[in-house]
């Protein structure tokens, strides 16, 4: 039989997805899963969008332009970016297949074989996996789960990079931690890439949900880093577009912009009915967003304060996205999470938890956290979480 490559081999799994097998193995048993493990919303997408898809006039769906159909880019461009402050052209906007690509797009673009990227851990755990298809090192900063994993002392920065370092990769509002980064932290993180010269990779699509009087400051609204900032962006959360798989990568960069499209070429177009819902999603009335951001503002009360009461856990109060990361009292949280889905049974009912050991590149850091998303309604919260308490009362790996 022929073998497989050694990459294929080596290609790590999803800490998110991998445990799916054991969730489908117990609903196939009749038990009720909690879903807190995945950043997939119930809030229904808008109505516009949906209308968009439904009533199209298509008679044969053909390719679009490998950059995206220009009525997705000029919306994009008129009714969203220039409302934020963010002022581009079409030259300097390619729609992807979701933020993956093109956070996986610009990695390339900035980066040889065998350079280094900076990260700040814990990580959106996909990051590690794009590095690895591209055969780059990414170099992990350490944050604290005491205080909010809010970014590190500067000077962290400067002590990670090598002559190897080509850019420096962040996500804010942070998945898996949930932390919003402060103006002053982003110029901070600015001056870093300025002085070295590297690209500032920024995955923004958490943006409107930011939980603070503070609006969303934005890698491209740093002085002097026009040309070194890559935006990462997609609809799936803003408008609870998942599964439409449509994104964008952003920069004013045209060497940049110019690789991107080459890539975008190779692979013909992004999803033509995924981009017709995103150009009817332009339409969203900003009340849907006022009134989605508000809804995770009382779940994120609600989980953190259930999350601080189960004896032995700690989690901060997250700013920004719809996710925290938690220290629970066990001694290792994938095996926790496999003997919930796998044994544990409460009322023919379990929760399904990430365990955050992969989004840290640190050996042995995150052994004992999970990442939680609160896309529930909070009556699902609530039991969730009262599962989630007995499960981990009666679990024998536990910490005393």
């Amino acid at each position: 039989m022929a073998n497989i490559s050694l990459k294929a081999q080596q290609m790590p799994a999803s800490a998110i997805r991998k445990l799916v097998p054991l969730s489908d193995a117990a609903k196939k048993q009749g038990i009720k899963v909690y879903h807190l493990n995945m950043g997939q919303p119930d809030i229904k997408s808008p109505e516009c969008a949906l209308k968009a898809v439904r009533e199209n006039t298509l008679t044969h769906v053909s390719y679009s332009n490998s950059a995206g159909l220009a009525e997705l880019r000029t919306g994009l461009i008129e009714k969203y970016y220039r409302k934020i402050g963010i002022d581009i052209d079409m030259s300097e906007i390619i729609i992807t297949i979701a933020g993956s690509e093109s956070v996986n797009l610009a990695l390339q673009i900035a980066c040889n074989a065998g350079d280094e990227v900076i990260v700040l851990e814990p990580f959106y755990t996909n990051y590690n996996t794009f590095a690895f298809m591209n055969g780059l090192t990414l170099k992990a900063i350490p944050t604290d789960i005491r205080t909010g994993f809010q970014v590190p002392d500067i000077e962290e920065f400067e002590k990670a990079i090598t002559p190897k370092t080509k850019a420096i990769l962040i996500c804010n509002p942070g998945n898996p931690t949930g932390t919003l980064y402060s103006k002053e932290s982003m110029l901070a993180i600015g001056e870093v890439a300025k002085k070295h010269d590297l690209f500032l990779i920024s995955d923004e699509v958490y943006r409107e949900f930011c939980y603070t009087d503070e609006p969303h400051f934005s890698a491209m609204h740093i002085p002097g880093l026009e040309q070194n900032v890559i935006l990462v962006d997609s609809v799936s959360k803003r408008y609870n577009l998942c599964g439409a798989r449509v994104g964008c990568i952003v920069s004013h960069n045209q060497e940049v912009m110019k690789a991107a499209l080459k890539y975008a070429q190779a692979r013909l177009c992004p999803p033509v009915l995924g981009q017709i819902a995103a150009i009817g999603a332009l339409d969203t009335p900003d009340s849907y967003i006022q009134a989605v951001r508000e809804e995770y503002i009382k779940r994120r009360n609600y989980m953190i304060e259930g999350l601080n009461r189960i004896e032995g856990v700690y989690s901060p109060m997250p700013m920004g996205a719809f996710y925290t990361v938690a220290e629970l009292p066990v001694d290792n949280t994938e095996d926790f999470a496999r003997w919930m889905l796998e044994t544990f049974r409460l009322d023919n009912s379990t929760t399904m938890v990430t365990p955050a050991a992969s989004f840290y590149k640190t050996p042995g850091k995150g052994i004992n956290h999970a990442r939680l998303a609160y896309v529930l309604e909070i009556p699902e919260l609530e039991k969730a979480l009262h599962v989630l308490e007995e499960g981990l009362k009666a679990y024998p790996g536990r910490r005393v």
